[in-house]
This record gives structure tokens, sequence and C-alpha cells, in this order.
């Protein structure tokens, strides 16, 4: 269930920051109601994941997929378009999550 929550605390805090733009600065309601409801949901699905993983390791796989989620999602939706350093700082940004999960004794297996 821990990577569950993990996914799911993910998927809301992408929804939330997604959606932190499309709320001009707080102007539009329904933008502005799905930011407050993704990160309420994102911050209590991630407490639930704190019962089983280090906060470390949570917080660097919450953080890490959640900044290349938002980045795919500014391409697709914002026409946002990364240049060659930001696409490496992704890779290693992926790189890292799969060393933590790969090969580090404290995420639970």
């Amino acid at each position: 269930m821990t990577y569950l929550y993990l996914a799911l605390a993910i998927i809301a805090e992408v929804i939330a920051t997604s959606a932190l733009k499309a709320s001009n600065e707080f102007t539009r309601l329904w933008p502005s109601v799905l930011v407050v409801v993704g990160y309420a949901t994102a911050f209590y699905m991630l407490t639930l994941v704190l019962r089983t993983l280090p906060v470390g390791v949570a917080y660097a796989f919450w953080a890490g997929l959640g900044i290349v989620l938002v980045t795919l999602i500014g391409i697709m939706l914002y026409g946002e378009v990364p240049d060659l350093p930001a696409l490496l700082g992704l890779a290693m940004i992926i790189g890292g999550v799969v060393v933590i999960q790969v090969f580090s004794k404290v995420s639970a297996h």
C-alpha cells in the first residue's frame, strides 16, 4: 500500500502544481480549488507513506517524480519546452530515484 499512497501523493501534487498556473494567481475559482484540494490530498497521502518509508526517501520520490511529471505537463499544456541542460537535469533526477529504489537498503521493497 505504501507505493500506492506514494503514487496518489505524486499524482495529486502534479495536478495541484499544474493547476497553479491555470489559477492565474488564484483569480480563477476552479483551478484554485483544484490547487487546494490537490495539495491537501498530496500531503495527506504523503503522511501515510511516512508510516513505512523514511522521510528522506519518500520526499526524494515525491519531489523527483513530481518535478519530471510537472515538466511533462508544462510541455503538453503550456508549450514550455526545456532546453538541453534542463533535460540533463531531469535525467539525473530520474537516475537518482532509480538508484534509491534499486540500491538503497532504506527504501521499502
